[in-house]
């Protein structure tokens, strides 16, 4: 199965380090969080990446272009103009980075890599934030219910979209996405790590196309979107206070995301 990861807007909510890198490669610990994104998936047997790349890709393609070599021990003799590794930590990922646009839309992003979803059933997730989640189990969800989109639901008060769900029920009945104020409680959020048939593909109109807009609220409204609920740790790096907050979990040997 095929994970596409949204990694190309610019994080202007956290310009203090986006300024000078995509938001995905802001590190935790000495590892960018679209690596522990990664390995989220990876250790659920997912290794095969679309990277929706955008704002200052280039910084994006060079890490993974050189990634081997920075994760292995080398000898390198300058005087024959050889490199021998010596020990090397390879991760089993096939990755595809496909530059979507700077300023393309989430949805137009997943329209722009569909060529490489090979028309079937995909992961999909944003590229800047963890949580401790059983891959398998959503995958399994939305095998059961059958319809076109799963998203994961997560309880956070505000800045993001919120949906009716019933007590004991998983089908998304209306969908809006970042409502006006933060006054609404306890609401389930969009948490991201969706499962998408392909046919969602059909949904987005164009590159000004808001994945979280029009093509959910069809969904919803056609009821072909479900919620897996997700009640242990998530947690998104939208400003420097999250990224703090990532780094001292990480530095504490706290990271309940750290499933690997």
């Amino acid at each position: 199965m095929i994970a596409v990861i949204l990694a190309g807007g610019y994080g202007t909510r956290i310009s203090e380090e986006s300024g000078i890198r995509p938001k995905p490669m802001v590190e935790i610990g000495d590892k960018p969080i679209l690596w522990h994104i990664m390995k989220i998936y990876s250790h659920y047997g997912i290794n095969d990446f679309v990277i929706c790349c955008g704002y200052k890709g280039h910084i994006i393609k060079e890490y993974f272009s050189n990634y081997y070599f920075n994760t292995s021990d080398l000898t390198i003799d300058l005087n024959s103009n050889s490199i021998e590794v010596l020990k090397k930590q390879p991760e089993s990922w096939k990755i595809t980075l496909v530059d979507t646009g700077e300023s393309t839309m989430t949805g137009g992003r997943i329209k722009k890599v569909s060529e490489y979803i090979n028309n079937e059933t995909f992961c999909l997730t944003y590229g800047d934030g963890v949580a401790n989640i059983d891959i398998g189990a959503l995958l399994k969800f939305h095998r059961s219910h059958g319809k076109k989109a799963t998203l994961t639901s997560v309880k956070q008060p505000g800045r993001f979209g919120v949906f009716s769900l019933e007590e004991g029920e998983t089908k998304i009945d209306s969908f809006m996405e970042k409502p006006a104020g933060d006054n609404i409680g306890s609401a389930w959020i969009n948490g991201g790590f969706f499962v998408l048939e392909p046919e969602v593909l059909n949904y987005i109109e164009d590159d000004s196309t808001i994945f979280e807009k029009k093509p959910l609220e069809k969904l919803a409204s056609e009821g072909e979107l479900h919620a897996y609920k997700h009640t242990g740790f998530w947690q998104p790096m939208d400003t420097l206070r999250d990224k703090y907050v990532l780094e001292e979990l990480w530095k504490n040997e706290k990271a309940s995301w750290k499933i690997w």
